[in-house]
């Protein structure tokens, strides 16, 4: 996976550099290109020309130090690399990252590079677990940046815990598969609905759900990063987008939905369908604001258009798959609805479980195929549910199960 790759090892001031220079070695060995940028702090620990001669490359430790007067070192650098790896990154580079900051070389080509950035920390466990390293490291996770955790065991400062540098083997599979997993749906098509939809009473008041649509954007960018091509249509969320292959579509209403999701459906490949609309809406709605009276306030509702219903019924090759967010007797409602929607796989979960309900980071749920195989996907974070669902989802086309 890296034979002929541009890799920029970015490398930062910290004991475990003697480890980047392990890492320079495999990865020249994997018949990678690369190209090794130091910090100051990192010189003080291994001079430049280890790299050097590791990876037969001129080594980077000075903005101002210009090789070639035709290039400007850092650009030239930055949309020469396919791949950028900090090994180790230190809480400071992470912290500099995370708030744009560019004060040297490193820094500044970060910031102009468009090549994947894998991100493999080591500290202090009391580090690795202070407030700020942890906010600044889900900030760049949110934005595309890959970390590669570090492990556990006796630092060199004395304490035991997690904060040790990965093994540079470990960092090297960790990419590759990273790099198997981006093909998998290249070429593909992904339509992804995720939140609620709202259906007005008056201008002040509106029917809706408990729905945060982490679930959706979580598959979303699972999708991206697995190389396909995605359509968001979400409903009204707080909730933000960072992959570039991903469309965005709000919506409010379960109609506006259904349109939407029309308009993008005949082009799609696979077809998720996340959203927890609206069943019903006020039959009528009314343009100013209701004022409250004495009595009881009676509403009546209609039903909206059935998306998935009318999305599995209109389905040529497209791979449908729909969600169940069910409190009693999860299993069978959710095959039911398999077998009326006409769906080619199920994602069914009970949002009463705790850890699986509305609005939290994690879920637990069930992944049932139309040939009725199921998995259990146990508690985890809704970033690691969706790639599992969509690993399940590759492999069932990949059989040909729809």
């Amino acid at each position: 996976m890296l034979q002929n790759k541009n890799v920029l090892l970015g490398v930062t001031g910290g004991i475990a550099v003697y480890k980047a220079c392990d890492l320079a070695s495999k990865l020249t060995q994997k018949g990678a290109n690369v190209r090794v940028m130091m910090t100051a702090g990192a010189t003080k620990f291994v001079s430049p020309l280890t790299f050097q001669a590791l990876t037969r490359n001129d080594v980077y430790t000075d903005t101002f130090d210009e090789k070639d007067p035709n290039k400007i070192a850092h650009i030239d650098v930055a949309d020469w690399a396919d791949i950028a790896i900090i090994a180790p990154a230190t809480a400071n580079i992470i912290s500099k990252i995370s708030y744009g900051i560019a004060d040297d070389m490193l820094t500044t080509t970060l910031l102009a590079t468009r090549a994947a950035i894998y991100i493999a920390p080591a500290m202090n466990v009391h580090m690795y677990e202070h407030p700020a390293v942890i906010e600044n490291m889900k900030k760049l996770a949110d934005w595309g940046y890959y970390f590669i955790e570090p492990g556990a065991g006796y630092l060199a400062c004395g304490y035991v815990g997690k904060g040790r540098l990965e093994e540079p083997l470990t960092i090297i599979q960790a990419i590759e598969n990273h790099l198997e997993r981006a093909k998998l749906f290249k070429g593909k098509k992904v339509l992804i609905s995720a939140g609620p939809t709202r259906e007005s009473v008056d201008p002040v008041r509106f029917f809706s759900n408990h729905s945060s649509g982490k679930m959706g954007f979580s598959l979303a960018e699972a999708a991206a990063r697995f190389g396909a091509e995605v359509t968001l249509v979400a409903g009204p969320v707080h909730l933000h987008t960072s992959h570039p292959q991903i469309k965005r579509v709000d919506v409010e209403t379960t109609a506006e939905m259904y349109e939407a999701m029309w308009d993008h459906f005949t082009e799609a490949d696979v077809v998720i369908k996340a959203a927890a609309v609206a069943d019903y809406r006020p039959k009528i709605t009314y343009d100013e604001k209701i004022k409250k009276d004495a009595g009881n306030l009676v509403i009546e509702m209609e039903r909206t258009k059935d998306i998935l219903q009318s999305l599995g019924e209109g389905k040529t090759d497209q791979f449908i798959v729909g969600f169940a967010a069910e409190t009693t007797t999860p299993l069978q409602y959710g095959k039911e609805k398999l077998r009326q929607k006409h769906l080619d796989a199920i994602v069914i979960n009970n949002v009463a479980e705790e850890g699986a309900g509305f609005s939290v980071d994690t879920n637990i749920v069930t992944y049932v195929n139309k040939n009725l195989y199921q998995e259990k996907l146990p508690l985890a974070t809704k970033e690691d549910i969706a790639e599992k669902i969509l690993l399940l989802i590759e492999k069932d086309m990949k059989e040909g199960s729809k």
